[in-house]
């Protein structure tokens, strides 16, 4: 029986022997010969080194020129456990036109992973004249075929040959470096996460950087097949990071991080590449992003894809760099949706650089259209407001509701507990909706007050709305369609914002759905008048409630419907 277990033993070492043979090239007889137990991965790499260590690496007449030195590895046949050394020196290296080593990997096996490059270029430093680089054998167990190249003493894009030689991994897995070019080296561009070039994610990848302070910015290619998107990303204080969504669906997206070309503008040239493995099958639709989504220093957090679905709100996030162009003065960030030939805008908040908030998707069910604006930061007065698109996407409803004469809006807040609360005190008592509304008219006419000052200088603001107009209690005619709109809707009274032309300028007024018909009303002209000196004169008008519409069109021209 000790017999059998003897030559079992024996048995089994010859057979790692003879598979370690094929795979590197050396003879099994010494391991059958030795004390019958399995050698270490260590061992098996000293034995097969030692037996190529006559076969010595040839150097290039250029590297002889550049007085050119390879001390590892020794041999033309190197033998490793995942990672390969690569170290030598250069004596005339002040000649060379930029101090890297172009190292250029292929792996010759028949291993590996299938969806990743079967070629990778890694970019050793030289440094007083002397590189040294560990390079990852990134396709697993096999050969893999190892060329140096050094730099022309002329021209930087240019490398003559160094040396060439075989180096076979002993390891099965197949773990991937970031490969950076010589422009992300000059860059100092440095990815902080991912921290390995191939990796496994689900949904989204999160990009973390460092480069130079004086890069604005960094471009992010997604790319799978004849696919691809691209983003710029702006850099703050030499640092930069995004959530990247993985959109194309189940496989290996690659992914690159391109640095400005300093000599052309506009122009970014190849810095890192990395590979990431997306498990989920579902395809996801990119968000399009404009050159300013960039230059604001803005960083959309939510949503991180396009084409969702929804249902009556749907949530905008993000925030902005310190350090970008307008960031302090930034107050607010603006959204319009727009369903068909329907458009609703809505004002975010911007406070410590982050804004987060919802927006209804009043329009009922279907694809909304929606577009995310930068405000124009300007110190000039006026009556509208401009801004510029930084983001656009899509996104579904399938909220049936058409509320977009009930829910709040920009400037609508008529879901406020203030806003709540005062609409039931001023309509206690009140059964109809027309007594209702009568009261709310009543009620704004009598408390507001028309402000000459932002009427002369026109002095509006992105934060003008309800809560606003209660507080101050004074606007102009918009401030006034705020706050009766507000009070109508926290009471599900069906009201809109009527935009059209009085007394020979812009003007805006009310419309209330009341027993199945539109009813005007003009809080604003029912406040009172302005006289021929240009002062405000308080008093309660109730003919522009539910005024006689013949009446009503000799001084009002009404353009349309804003929400």
């Amino acid at each position: 029986m000790r017999w059998i277990v003897t030559c079992c033993a024996l048995l089994t070492v010859c057979v790692i022997g003879m598979a370690a043979y094929e795979e590197g090239g050396f003879a099994p007889d010494k391991w059958v010969s030795s004390a019958l137990k399995e050698p270490t991965l260590q061992e098996l790499l000293e034995d097969v080194n030692k037996r190529h260590s006559n076969e010595v690496i040839t150097l290039d007449p250029y590297a002889k020129k550049m007085d050119a030195t390879l001390n590892q590895p020794a041999h033309n046949r190197m033998h490793v456990d995942t990672m390969l050394p690569v170290a030598g020196k250069i004596t005339q290296y002040q000649r060379l036109s930029q101090p890297y080593v172009w190292i250029h990997i292929k792996y010759l096996g028949k291993g590996g992973n299938p969806d990743l490059p079967d070629e990778q270029d890694v970019y050793a430093p030289v440094k007083q004249g002397r590189f040294n680089e560990k390079i990852r054998l990134f396709q697993g167990k096999g050969e893999y075929r190892v060329t140096l190249r050094l730099p022309s003493e002329e021209q930087e894009d240019t490398y003559y040959l160094m040396a060439s030689f075989i180096a076979a991994n002993l390891n099965d897995d197949v773990e991937r470096d970031v490969s950076y070019s010589v422009v992300a080296a000059k860059a100092k561009l440095k990815l902080d996460e991912p921290v390995m070039g191939y990796s496994e994610k689900r949904k989204a990848i999160s990009l973390k950087g460092r480069i130079r302070p004086d890069v604005r910015t960094v471009l992010v290619q997604l790319k799978r097949g004849a696919r691809e998107t691209r983003r710029v990303v702006s850099v703050e204080k030499g640092q930069f990071e995004e959530q990247i969504p993985l959109t194309y669906g189940q496989g290996v997206h690659q992914l690159k991080i391109l640095v400005p070309d300093s000599k052309r503008k506009g122009t970014y040239l190849d810095g890192a590449t990395l590979y990431v493995n997306h498990p989920l099958a579902e395809e996801k639709e990119p968000i399009r992003f404009t050159r300013l989504y960039a230059e604001r220093g803005i960083h959309l957090t939510a949503p991180l894809v396009g084409g969702e679905q929804a249902d009556l709100t749907y949530r905008i996030a993000g925030r902005i760099d310190e350090s970008a162009p307008f960031a302090k003065q930034t107050t607010h960030m603006i959204v319009r949706i727009q369903k068909g030939k329907d458009k609703a805008t809505y004002f975010l908040p911007v406070g410590g650089y982050q804004f987060d908030s919802k927006i209804w998707l009043r329009f009922g069910a279907g694809e909304y259209k929606v577009t995310l604006y930068a405000p124009e930061i300007t110190s000039q007065n006026r009556d509208y407001f401009r801004f510029f698109t930084v983001a656009t996407f899509r996104v579904t409803s399938r909220a049936q509701m058409d509320g977009r004469d009930l829910l709040p809006g920009r400037g609508i807040q008529s879901d406020h507990p203030l806003i709540v609360d005062l609409a039931k005190e001023i309509t206690a008592g009140k059964v109809t909706d027309r007594a209702k509304a009568r009261a709310i008219y009543t009620y704004v006419a009598k408390n507001m007050t028309y402000d000459m000052d932002k009427f002369r200088n026109n002095r509006f603001s992105w934060n003008d709305s309800a809560i606003k107009s209660l507080s101050t209690r004074k606007g102009v005619c918009q401030d006034y369609v705020f706050l009766t709109l507000a009070l109508l809707r926290s009471l599900d009274i069906p009201s809109r914002f009527v935009e059209g032309e009085a007394g020979g300028q812009r003007h805006a007024w009310v419309e209330a759905k009341l027993n199945g018909r539109w009813v005007t009303m003009d809080p604003t002209w029912g406040s009172g008048h302005i006289t021929p000196d240009g002062r405000f004169v308080k008093r309660l008008d109730m003919q522009y409630f539910d005024p006689l519409p013949d009446e009503f069109k000799r001084t009002h021209k009404r353009t349309g419907v804003s929400y």
